[in-house]
């Protein structure tokens, strides 16, 4: 019953998670924003001392429950690890824990945490690479079948569904999805939790408060007939049936013990005093080693092959990313340096946004983290999707009132790109879709009644959302562009 239970909402909180990144419409996030909220590193990077509080008192109750129902990538693995005990059962056997693999890599993590590196946390986060391989690969597959949806509604008259533009954000993020995926794919098919107990750093902490978790699996050694079956089911390796003895800082409270003892040795209860099996040398064979080699498959693109054309004549040159001084962060992130400190790299505002703005960075000071660029789109004064989504607070939440009065960044005008200079034609793109009214046409020559007008910018009103560049027809570089604040302000 306690397994079936645990299945039950480790199912309901994976698929709720799973959702929010796959939906593009928004309705996931209103609804399921508090799911992301309970991961514990983003709840500790929002300062969200009420979660973390929570997560806490749940540990120190029940054990590491948290690994087991709230964390989409431990749900994911027992998954993995499901389908290899159906090809061979009683497959695992007890192994001493990997202790100082354990402390060292939460050590990088609260360095790194320290200093506000986050590119080293968003690597080895458990929720940060979920999120990665959900919205690089499991986002287009849904959206994909969405368009399929929208095209089959369409022919029959029906505009119940749209289409959504498919499109590859980064080769490099979706390479590391694909390897993240592989390698905990073949290491929980094969030992279950291994990366849980050895790498991830949220294991560790939790693991450490288990130990002194008031309920807890007990071995009734009256009962117990040494048959291990037990240990060949424990997907942690953490029970040592020789010793009648369970490391509790790695067991995650699966209950499969439970189901599999035949004569009722093991119930979760209440125990007062428990003996710990004593630490062991670490063996360092690598037979349980996390970062093993694996061939990674090609990642089939999800970008759309489509030849743009105009009328079809003449092939439109895509757009190139402009080099900006300073990176472009989303309104609600306060400035670049405070969205680097506080993102756990999940791409969660990246699955979210539905106007093509954000996209995962590959830069070495903020990878894997959102960055900005108006190439398919421009940000919206009325989309606040990011911010709403977020759950680490790299992004806070604004309205759209406070959105249309910060200041992200000022466009910059590029004289030798304008097609009014290079090709003599008049413009005035740029101007006309400016929200903000903070481009300006005035004649290139003052002196002429009929000059050609060329734009100039009030960097004053700009709040940077791109809307020039992303419109501007020049190609392959806009001839304007937004250059980005080093620190948001209020026009």
């Amino acid at each position: 019953m306690l397994k079936r239970l645990r299945i039950f909402f480790a199912v309901i909180f994976w698929i709720g998670i799973t959702l929010l990144f796959l939906d593009f419409t928004g309705l996931a996030a209103r609804w399921l924003g508090w799911m992301a909220k309970l991961q514990f590193l983003p709840a500790v990077l929002a300062g969200n001392f009420i979660v973390v509080a929570l997560l806490v008192v749940l540990t120190l109750v029940f054990g590491r429950l948290y690994c087991s129902v709230i964390c989409p990538l431990g749900v994911m693995q027992d998954g993995f690890a499901a389908l290899g005990r159906k090809a061979r059962r009683n497959r695992y056997s007890y192994s001493p824990a990997r202790n100082v693999l354990r402390y060292i890599m939460l050590g990088v993590m609260v360095i790194a945490l320290a200093l506000g590196v986050g590119s080293v946390f968003a690597l080895i986060a458990p929720y940060s690479a979920y999120g990665r391989i959900a919205s690089n690969l499991l986002q287009p597959v849904w959206m994909w079948g969405n368009n399929m949806l929208a095209s089959w509604a369409a022919s029959h008259d029906s505009y119940a569904f749209y289409s959504v533009d498919i499109w590859l954000k980064s080769g490099l993020s979706l390479g590391i999805a694909v390897v993240t995926l592989v390698v905990l794919a073949v290491l929980a098919w094969r030992n279950g939790r291994t990366y849980c107990n050895t790498i991830c750093p949220v294991g560790t902490v939790l693991g450490f408060l288990s130990r002194f978790s008031l309920l807890k699996p007990v071995i009734d050694t009256s009962k117990c007939i040494n048959c291990g079956k037990c240990a060949r089911n424990c997907k942690a390796a953490c029970i040592d049936a020789k010793n009648h003895s369970i490391d509790y800082s790695r067991c995650v409270v699966c209950f499969d013990c439970i189901g599999n003892c035949s004569t009722g040795a093991i119930s979760y209860r209440r125990r007062s005093k428990v003996v710990e099996p004593a630490p062991e040398k670490v063996d360092d064979k690598g037979r349980r080693a996390f970062m093993t080699v694996a061939a990674t498959a090609g990642a089939a693109a999800v970008a759309s092959a489509q030849v743009k054309v105009d009328g079809g004549l003449a092939v439109i040159v895509d757009k190139k990313v402009p080099e900006r001084e300073t990176p472009l962060a989303p309104p609600g992130a306060v400035s670049h340096a405070h969205l680097v400190r506080h993102c756990t790299g999940c791409q969660l505002c990246v699955a979210s946004c539905p106007n093509n703005v954000l996209r995962p960075s590959g830069s070495p000071e903020s990878f894997m983290m959102p960055e900005m660029s108006y190439e398919r789109g421009y940000c919206r004064p009325e989309c606040t999707r990011c911010g709403e989504v977020c759950p680490a607070g790299a992004i806070h939440r604004i309205t759209r009132a406070e959105k249309s009065a910060i200041s992200i960044g000022h466009a910059v005008w590029l004289r030798d790109n304008c097609i009014v200079i290079a090709d003599g034609h008049s413009c005035g793109n740029c101007a006309r879709h400016c929200p903000t009214g903070a481009i300006t046409m005035v004649p290139m020559d003052a002196a002429a009644e009929k000059s050609l007008k060329i734009p100039v910018v009030d960097a004053e009103k700009c709040i940077g959302c791109g809307a020039c560049e992303n419109l501007c027809p020049a190609r392959p570089l806009s001839a304007i562009y937004v250059e980005g604040n080093h620190r948001h302000r209020e026009v």
